[in-house]
């Protein structure tokens, strides 16, 4: 049921009407109409969260003086006071949120979303807004009493031009040979979106966990632990069920065996979300690389404008790879609205933690 109210704003901004949850209708025609939309802002997106996480809809719809209309995609922790429950938009290990807008994204709108939020009753909200969109946060979170920053970087490729353009001028050379030297060894890449290849995709996930548990000098079971915590093989189930032709599921097999495999959401923009591979057979025969290239072609054939490659940290080689596609690095930040300053304590702990265990990044 939702529940609808006037939020409060700064000085000289007439109040937006906030609807919570938003209603589906209204939220799938702002995911049409932006042009920027990710598939994790959809709303089937956040029912696979509700349904694999402990969450509840808390989505807030805006109904700005100017005739406006935008959506903050938010999720809630069931079954503890509204006080308590901390919101998120999205949660770790689930993509980007931040606002839908039937209009441009600008610093006065996400600051009226700011104050909306800082006044609701949560501990802490936690966005990831579209990096696309940074510029925007970052100037309205700006001395803002209450709103703490974390730095983050993704990168992302233009496919405006079609394919073709892509290929030829964001591509490198290098890339482009890679690609070629896949095809001629015979690496042939298969495409489901019904979820029956998720089980090779969660096995090279599972064979990567050992090898980068190893490199960054963690304890395997801990990181396998983590693993299956953070991506249950039913949580990408799910996301298969309820996305349908929206989430796509790529396997590259050399000499009969999978080599890698990449799962890309798809909606008005492409977003390559999950990646893993078999080292010995993927480093040969540059079967990632052809990977990228079948899902970058089938994202510019369906007219997405962009194709998101996801957060790259501070990994020099994460970085170096996505580029080579002609994807460019987007820094932006994460945002809390919070009452106590709990987000600067969790950081120091878990700093703490990997000093103890001798924890290397990427």
């Amino acid at each position: 049921m939702s529940t609808t109210r006037h939020a409060t704003t700064g000085v000289g901004r007439a109040p937006p009407t906030v609807v919570s949850p938003a209603p589906r209708s209204a939220w799938r025609e702002l995911v049409a109409a932006d042009p920027q939309a990710m598939p994790t802002q959809s709303p089937e997106w956040l029912d696979a969260l509700c349904t694999n996480g402990g969450y509840v809809d808390a989505s807030r719809l805006y109904r700005t003086a100017d005739g406006g209309s935008a959506l903050l995609p938010l999720a809630r922790r069931a079954h503890r006071p509204p006080h308590a429950a901390g919101r998120e938009s999205m949660p770790n290990g689930w993509g980007f949120g931040g606002l839908l807008s039937d209009r441009e994204v600008t610093p006065g709108l996400v600051a009226t979303v700011l104050d909306d939020l800082r006044g609701e009753p949560a501990l802490r909200i936690h966005v990831r807004p579209n990096p696309q969109h940074a510029e925007a946060w970052a100037r309205a979170a700006r001395g803002r009493t209450g709103v703490s920053t974390r730095p983050a970087c993704a990168h992302v490729l233009d496919l405006s031009g079609g394919f073709d353009v892509v290929w030829r001028e964001r591509f490198r050379s290098q890339t482009r040979t890679q690609v070629r030297r896949a095809e001629q060894l015979g690496v042939e890449v298969e495409t489901d979106t019904t979820g029956r290849l998720l089980p090779e995709l969660y096995r090279l996930l599972e064979m990567s966990t050992d090898r980068w548990a190893e490199h960054q000098h963690e304890p395997s079971r801990l990181a396998h632990l983590r693993l299956h915590r953070r991506d249950p093989l039913h949580k990408f189930a799910t996301i298969a069920d309820l996305m349908g032709e929206g989430c796509r599921v790529s396997v590259a097999w050399y000499q009969g065996k999978p080599a890698a495999a990449i799962l890309v959401l798809r909606g008005r923009n492409a977003h390559y979300t999950r990646g893993a591979m078999d080292p010995e057979l993927a480093g040969p025969s540059q079967a990632n690389r052809l990977l990228h290239k079948v899902a970058i072609e089938d994202a510019c054939r369906a007219g997405c404008a962009s194709y998101h490659m996801g957060e790259s940290g501070d990994s020099d080689g994460l970085s170096q790879f996505k580029s080579r596609f002609g994807a460019v690095a987007t820094p932006y930040a994460e945002y809390w609205v919070e009452r106590l300053p709990l987000t600067r304590a969790d950081a120091a702990l878990r700093g703490a933690v990997k000093r103890v265990i001798g924890f290397r990044g990427a």
